[in-house]
């Protein structure tokens, strides 16, 4: 494991591949760590630096006090990227990592080449909505949330599976103030007039059984960028990596290839 310490958080990461290929980072999702990707990463074409870290609060990254803004989740991954010297990356961020990916484009055009926006939004919810998943947090810690956010995350098919049991584990292992700091920052964030200004390669990916970004909310997103493109993975929940990784390599390796970062 590899330690980035930034003073106010110190980031987990783990690099793959070749040290000297075409950058691609991936950003996990609220309540995971980076081995979100373990399915994904074998599976892309060889020669790629593949880079992956943990959110502050997540993972074996450390937990700051919550509340944390979506700026100080978009400056972690700056410095991370800055410090491994890492420029024209193509970023793939899913869900709240997908709102990272949004910003961090805007902010820093020349760390991002290519953004991969999977099962996300500009804007996911609704300040009610997050507050009261906060209470519920309050009471009665992660656990009391976490049967809810399985329905969201998975298929029927694959909550009926023993490895539903990983990442619901997963879950409810993490610091409780490091799912209430991501879910604050999702709260307060909307990137709808920014992410419309974006002129780069974008691609969107939902997944058909998603419960916390319908397809439709994710397609939204994608269109206010000219030249964008669109994947459903049928069958697959909020974290189609997961439960389709075939399908899932085989589009991201497409994409990579289209923008020429293969």
């Amino acid at each position: 494991m590899n330690i980035l310490d930034l003073g106010d958080v110190q980031l987990n990461y783990r690099e793959d591949g070749d040290p000297s290929g075409a950058p691609v980072v991936f950003a996990n999702s609220l309540g995971t760590d980076l081995r979100l990707w373990d399915k994904v990463v074998p599976l892309l074409p060889e020669g790629l630096r593949i880079i992956r870290y943990d959110k502050r609060g997540h993972g074996l990254s450390s937990c700051p006090p919550a509340p944390y803004a979506m700026g100080a989740l978009i400056s972690d991954v700056e410095r991370l990227m800055d410090a491994l010297k890492v420029r024209d990356a193509l970023f793939v961020g899913l869900s709240i990592g997908g709102m990272i990916a949004q910003g961090l484009a805007v902010k820093r055009p020349d760390l991002v080449r290519a953004v991969v926006l999977s099962n996300t939004a500009a804007k996911i919810g609704t300040v009610e909505m997050w507050q009261g998943r906060l209470d519920t947090l309050a009471q009665g810690g992660i656990e009391a949330l976490a049967d809810a956010v399985m329905e969201r995350w998975f298929s029927k098919a694959f909550r009926a599976t023993p490895e539903l049991i990983a990442w619901r584990n997963m879950l409810v292992r993490m610091p409780a103030a490091g799912y209430g700091g991501c879910s604050a920052a999702i709260s307060g964030t909307d990137f709808f007039a920014s992410t419309s200004g974006l002129r780069l390669p974008v691609l969107g990916i939902a997944g058909s059984e998603d419960g916390s970004t319908p397809p439709d909310l994710v397609r939204e997103t994608v269109d206010l960028v000219p030249g964008s493109k669109f994947h459903l993975i049928r069958g697959a929940g909020h974290l189609p990596c997961v439960e389709k990784p075939g399908e899932y390599a085989e589009v991201l390796s497409g994409f990579m290839r289209e923008v020429g970062h293969v």
